[in-house]
């Protein structure tokens, strides 16, 4: 599979289909548990002794497809896949950290991992350092003796914001810990994370994989690249109390991180992802690279639009000339930038509230990668419950309003905005 392109890859990679009935289509393998050979078959199956299926919060025949897949298109070694992408990003975290550990974070992730970071995993006794991800050296600045990760959006939601992963890992190696990158906005048909040096790449499928808005799923792909015997991950390199004294390192080497995420994260954690939601991701993501490319011909063109329009102040998104990431676009994101755009509004806080109240293709809801067009105010939904201070270093302000730009016909999504813009002429602006 590794010579085939990446088209082919979505559509065939993982899919046996002599071990699946000749099925032409994945399978849905609607079944909560497997039956067991014999007793012995059972035993090996717990020790790990045999490959197999036990119980599907643990693995299952069509998300394991899924996770092959999603594996071959980042370049990793092994996937899990999970019930969303919060849940993907929560079993990482809880899987390799424990109280008294700390991350370094870019201060550009999206509402609900900044949440997660700075209010919930403290009082599990993580602590988090967020840092202004534009100066990768801040990384390497804000860690401490006990660093264990450091975790990173490719693309930062709402922030766009294109993060520089290359030189980021290098400042990972050098402190000996893995770097995560929450690849969702961009896709693996965009950007491919690990080969600039992640360790671990997370997607929300819900969004661009997906594409429909009609399945929650998350994945953990790990590149199998981190030494987790360099001291620091003791849990990896001393008989495990969970299972039965299993050394990660020594019984699964380089897979021993998705090996733990798998065995103890999603048998502890419960994160696990339905097969049939696995089925419905499968088939969004067979046509990810035409839809992406869309999305990102439908934003840049969006984008542009904006700039012209008397009502608006300005405009974000990483393929303008203006923008201060266009260089790091260019290494990458050159097949395009996806499909995000932010902009601001005269009148400030009402008239983005008013335009999102308006406008009639795109749907006001909490919602990124559908093939319909979305919008929202981050201010007042998303990233409400964070501080002015925590708004502002996400790249939040009041009148921002954000773009999930569909496949629509592109005149009939100018139109849209166009109406919107006539609103708030007559009323807030008036």
């Amino acid at each position: 599979m590794s010579t085939q392109k990446f088209a082919t890859k979505a559509l065939h990679a993982g899919h046996d289909v002599n071990q699946n009935g000749g099925t032409r289509a994945v399978p849905i393998y609607q079944s909560t548990a497997y039956v067991f050979n014999d007793a012995d078959h059972a035993a090996n199956l717990f020790a790990l002794a045999e490959t197999g299926h036990i119980y599907t919060r643990i693995n299952n025949p069509t998300n394991g497809i899924l996770e092959e897949r999603l594996s071959a298109l980042e370049g990793g070694i092994a996937a899990v896949v999970t019930a969303s992408g919060t849940a993907a990003i929560s079993t990482t975290l809880l899987t390799l950290l424990k109280a008294g550990d700390h991350i370094v974070a870019s201060n550009s992730l999206y509402g609900g991992t900044y949440n997660l970071l700075s209010v919930t995993l403290p009082r599990h006794g993580v602590t988090t350092t967020f840092v202004d991800p534009s100066d990768p050296e801040n990384f390497e600045k804000a860690a401490q003796e006990n660093t264990r990760t450091f975790f990173i959006e490719s693309l930062g939601n709402p922030k766009l914001d294109i993060l520089d992963i290359e030189a980021i890992s290098k400042h990972a190696k050098t402190y000996k810990v893995p770097l995560i990158v929450d690849n969702t906005v961009a896709t693996p048909y965009l950007l491919n994370p690990i080969s600039y040096g992640a360790n671990i790449v997370i997607h929300s499928l819900t969004k661009y994989i997906n594409g429909n808005g009609t399945a929650l799923g998350g994945v953990i792909i790990d590149a199998g690249t981190f030494d987790w015997t360099n001291g620091k991950f003791p849990e990896f390199t001393e008989p495990s109390a969970g299972y039965h004294g299993l050394v990660y390192s020594d019984a699964l080497e380089a897979a021993a991180f998705i090996a733990k995420v798998r065995i103890e994260g999603l048998r502890d954690y419960g994160g696990a992802l339905s097969p049939f939601n696995a089925f419905q991701i499968i088939q969004g993501l067979e046509t990810l690279e035409l839809r992406i490319k869309k999305h990102s011909e439908n934003a840049l063109e969006l984008a542009k639009w904006l700039q012209e329009q008397p009502e608006v102040n300005w405009v974000n998104y990483p393929g303008l000339e203006t923008s201060p990431y266009k260089h790091l676009a260019k290494k990458y994101l050159s097949e395009g930038q996806s499909g995000i755009v932010t902009f601001g509004v005269k009148g400030g806080y009402e008239s983005a509230k008013k335009i999102a109240d308006t406008t009639k293709l795109f749907s006001l809801l909490a919602n990124i990668g559908d093939t319909k067009s979305l919008i929202i105010h981050p201010a007042s939904t998303t990233h409400q419950q964070l501080s002015d201070e925590a708004q502002e270093s996400t790249g939040v302000t009041k009148d921002l309003i954000r773009l999930s730009v569909g496949i629509e016909n592109i005149d009939d999504l100018k139109e849209d905005l166009k109406s919107a813009f006539e609103v708030i002429k007559k009323t807030v602006l008036a």
